[in-house]
């Protein structure tokens, strides 16, 4: 984990200045690194929470009943409405634990009730692909978030990443370079579609 950089703490410590908890969102193409820098800015604030979008994936059981196992990660793979949900519980600020799920990645599976969000977390960190889409629900979900922040990333560099991802977790390099070129680039044009409505662009 890196030093988150100091403008960017200082940017999360002013809106916790101003208010009582922070939900701060983080968008990018996938490979752009934004689980990295969410864990960066969770490293960087004593009791905060690192809740991923990812954890709202359909389960691939489900994926294969709707015939769509073969694009995961698109937009409709996810439980949009579940993920909205679990966001206006945690903007409430209930007297009681939030559970919310998280993404193994050994499994490629979500697995619910991961990550607790104790009453007195005062910064909730999230990231997921669609927190800036124009498609119900991610509307609703960027206005539970304070601020999103798109991560820009050299798109070269952002396949790399993905190819070893992919290779990581199980497929052959063929393999990887073909699901990026027909899964993951297509979501990543309509992510890009939407920074113009960040925060801020990192």
């Amino acid at each position: 984990m890196a030093p988150l950089p100091p403008d960017l703490a200082a940017r999360v410590a002013g809106r916790l200045d101003r208010q009582h908890r922070c939900l701060l969102g983080i968008t990018g193409a996938p490979g752009a690194g934004k689980s990295t820098l969410a864990e960066d800015v969770e490293a960087a604030f004593d009791g905060a929470v690192y809740v991923p979008a990812d954890g709202f994936h359909l389960a691939d059981a489900e994926l294969t009943r709707l015939g769509r196992l073969d694009r995961k990660g698109a937009i409709d793979t996810f439980d949009g409405y579940g993920y909205l949900s679990l966001l206006q519980r945690i903007r409430a600020e209930p007297p009681h634990t939030v559970y919310a799920p998280a993404f193994h990645r050994d499994l490629e599976q979500p697995i619910a009730g991961s990550i607790p969000v104790a009453p007195d977390a005062r910064l909730v960190v999230t990231e997921g692909n669609y927190l800036l889409d124009d498609d119900e629900p991610w509307p609703a979900v960027r206005a539970m978030l304070d601020e999103v922040w798109f991560l820009d990333v050299d798109p070269a560099e952002r396949r790399r990443r993905l190819i070893k991802r992919h290779v990581q977790f199980g497929k052959t390099a063929e393999q990887a370079r073909s699901w990026v070129h027909a899964v993951d680039e297509p979501n990543a044009d309509r992510i890009e579609a939407g920074r113009h409505k960040a925060d801020l662009i990192v």
